[in-house]
């Protein structure tokens, strides 16, 4: 491990920071000015604490020295020790690479240079020892290693080649401006000699480092960067992991006792006239045993004093909007009005006449309200709805607008909330003194380790069964070879009076992408399909919005069998008699789409099919894509797949959260550590609620630093 020093010299006229980490990266030695401002910008280090939390992304063993009969191309970077016999550069009039020979006692291996030939052929020295490291490639049919790293044995330093070798981010820019990921670890070497102990302060209370075992983060923080084997790395990476995603949780449930304490909520005491009518005359079918569980937990917690917030998690047609509506009727029951808020103008129509159809001859006022609404209905709902004759009001964005006041609002209800960003859901609720109840939707599965993080400080209640009749939707992976038999199928299932959904995941044709597209497909489509004895739909997202709504009209009523469409579709579309669900170029979609795509299927008792439609070559992250879909219906579990492949970063709504600033933490692979940090902060808190004991305050004096940069965690209120 490296020593760290407990000299701490200040740079003439540098004001001292009040904690020495928050020091500017500039005044690090070996940075300055210049670096500084790439280092800010690229790589958004902009102080001593930055660069320590810049962890590097993987490691090398350096303790290994290979000999070269052992090396092969299929081996990850190596290290090697022996002396280069010959170097020539090749080229007739300008050296277009440099070859080296380099030697052990057990053969021989080209060492290449594309840049820096000039340089390099000067600096190599015949009959010098040196350790070499580099990746292993091969190049007509030899191997070779590729720009390698060359150190002369007898001037190596005693740290190097003795350790794991950290590699670093970085980005193209700052590697043209000298900052790559051995600069990165100068640097951090820079930083060690300047820390002394006393100036990294613990932030975890000292019962619980003792209680997991748990380095302290001084250690941490040093064998992160310097390990000197890879237990030493893994006790330095459990606690650096642990303190982010503890702290993550702190900061969620400290939100959740706050709310908990503050908001009052309204009581929803009775069950009344509109719940029980509907629940024995309307209900289209039996309520499964997860709705009536989930039924349960809403009215426990509207009926509590306290505020709920609540996110209700469902797949694709497992009746969440059924719940929604039976919540909001005991809303109705207790004197208060409820609303609907969706992210789309289809998605948000598509919910008032599912609630219309549900509601039917009951005696509830129901209005839509969108960015399209003409004036004079505008005027009207807004009158309306202060005068408490709209039970239920049901929008887009509209719904929030300033001039739009709710009389006696008792419950929202947010569908696919991570489409919308925290302070425009927030503005829902500040249209009443006292806070309404919150339902939060949405059908996109979301993996337990992503839910604990995203939505730490909401209760969460889950829909894992399908309503009775309902099938599970067949689907089945074809290559472009069965383009024929997919025509046959289409055709039968139209003849059986069934609709067709074909998505493309193009409009127009890129020349860079090798995929089908659909303006093609729609030719080929109308072409195999003609009128009259077929009729065929497209939509897009570059249409005009009534000739959108013109052509999903047309499919949803019945009058055309095929619709051709982009991902437009995904979501506000539903056709029961649509039975088939073709995805074209099925390789180009992610996991998570294509079952939401899958979810446009499978809503009326016929079964239902999905078609993803290929090429043949694949790489091999599509193909696991396609073998699951194939697999499983379950939303649940493709979701954890998709975490495991694209990481948290990229997956729904995690970019407005915040959830891509983790900085060690991985929420697919560090679900055991994330358990344990959500226990250890909910037991803390159960003991000491406001952080008063002598023993949290440094956990207190963290949480006060992070409120200084506040961050929104999936806030509901």
């Amino acid at each position: 491990m490296v020593t760290l020093s407990k000299l701490y010299t200040m740079n003439p006229g540098q004001p001292k920071p009040e904690y020495f980490l928050d020091n500017s990266i500039e005044f690090l030695k070996g940075v300055g000015s210049a670096r500084g401002e790439v280092l800010k910008k690229e790589l958004e280090i902009f102080t001593f604490g930055d660069l320590l939390q810049h962890y590097p992304f993987r490691y090398v063993d350096r303790t290994k020295i290979y000999t070269i009969r052992e090396v092969n191309d299929q081996m990850p970077y190596i290290q090697l020790k022996g002396k280069i016999s010959s170097v020539t550069a090749v080229g007739i009039k300008k050296a277009t690479r440099l070859i080296a020979q380099f030697r052990d006692e057990t053969g021989m291996i080209e060492l290449v240079w594309f840049r820096g030939i000039k340089w390099m052929r000067e600096s190599l020295k015949a009959g010098v020892e040196y350790i070499v490291f580099g990746k292993p490639t091969l190049f007509q049919n030899k191997i070779n290693i590729v720009h390698p790293e060359m150190e002369i044995v007898s001037e190596v330093s005693e740290n190097i080649n003795k350790s794991l070798q950290p590699f670093y981010n970085t980005t193209e820019i700052s590697k043209v401006k000298g900052i790559d990921s051995r600069a990165i670890l100068k640097l951090q070497r820079n930083l060690a000699e300047r820390i002394s102990f006393g100036e990294i302060k613990e932030t975890l209370p000292e019962y619980l480092i003792n209680e997991l075992k748990m380095v302290s983060l001084k250690d941490a923080l040093t064998a992160i960067h310097f390990p000197h084997d890879v237990n030493e790395l893994r006790k330095a990476q459990f606690r650096l992991k642990f303190e982010e995603l503890f702290y993550i949780q702190m900061k969620l449930l400290k939100l959740k006792l706050l709310r908990t304490e503050r908001s009052r909520g309204k009581i929803f005491s009775k069950v009344g006239d509109h719940f029980n009518y509907f629940f024995y005359n309307r209900l289209p079918f039996q309520l499964t045993n997860a709705q009536k569980k989930v039924l349960k937990e809403i009215r426990i917690d509207m009926g509590s004093g306290k505020q709920m917030n609540r996110l209700l998690q469902g797949d694709v047609g497992s009746g969440k909007t059924l719940v929604a509506l039976m919540s909001m009727l005991l809303s109705i029951d207790n004197g208060y009005q409820a609303c609907i808020m969706a992210p789309t103008e289809i998605l948000a129509k598509q919910h008032f006449e599912t609630i219309k159809k549900f509601s039917g001859d009951m005696k509830i006022n129901v209005e839509l309200l969108t960015g399209s609404t003409k004036n004079k209905d505008r005027k009207r709902i807004l009158e309306n709805l202060q005068s408490s004759s709209i039970d239920i009001l049901i929008g887009t964005h509209a719904v929030i607008e300033d001039d739009v006041q709710f009389n006696n609002l008792g419950l929202v209800v947010i569908d696919e909330q991570h489409r919308f960003g925290v302070e425009q859901r927030a503005r829902l609720w500040t249209k009443d003194d006292f806070y309404p109840h919150v339902l939060v939707m949405t059908a996109t599965p979301i993996p337990r380790t992503l839910a604990m993080t995203l939505y730490g400080d909401l209760d969460v209640s889950v829909i894992d069964e399908l309503p009775p009749g309902r099938k599970h939707i067949k689907t089945v992976h074809y290559f472009e070879s069965k383009r024929l038999l997919l025509f046959g199928f289409i055709k039968d299932q139209i003849k059986l009076e069934r609709q067709v959904y074909i998505v493309y995941p193009l409009i127009e044709e890129s020349e860079k992408m090798d995929y089908n597209n659909l303006m093609e497909g729609f030719e080929s489509i109308t072409r195999e399909f003609p009128l009259p004895q077929f009729k065929v739909s497209i939509v897009h997202g570059r249409m005009k919005t009534k000739d959108k709504e013109y052509e999903m009209k047309n499919f949803v009523e019945g009058k055309t069998n095929v619709m051709v469409a982009t991902t437009v579709i995904e979501v506000g579309v539903d056709v029961p008699n649509a039975s088939v669900m073709v995805i074209e170029s099925a390789e180009r979609f992610g996991l998570s789409q294509l079952h939401q795509l899958r979810g446009r299927v499978g809503r009326g008792a016929e079964q239902s099919f999905c078609i993803l439609m290929t090429g043949h070559k694949l790489s091999q992250e599509a193909r696991l894509r396609l073998e699951t879909m194939v697999r499983t219906n379950d939303g649940f579990e493709i979701a954890e797949t998709d975490l495991k492949l694209r990481g948290p970063g990229e997956m729904s709504g995690t970019q407005q959260s915040g959830i891509v600033g983790l900085k060690i933490a991985d929420l697919a692979k560090d679900s055991q550590i994330l358990v344990l940090a959500r226990k250890s902060a909910i037991r803390l808190l159960e003991n000491d609620p406001h952080l008063v004991l002598s023993q949290h305050a440094n956990v207190f004096s963290k949480i006060s630093s992070m409120e200084k940069n506040k961050t929104n965690w999936s806030r509901v209120s």
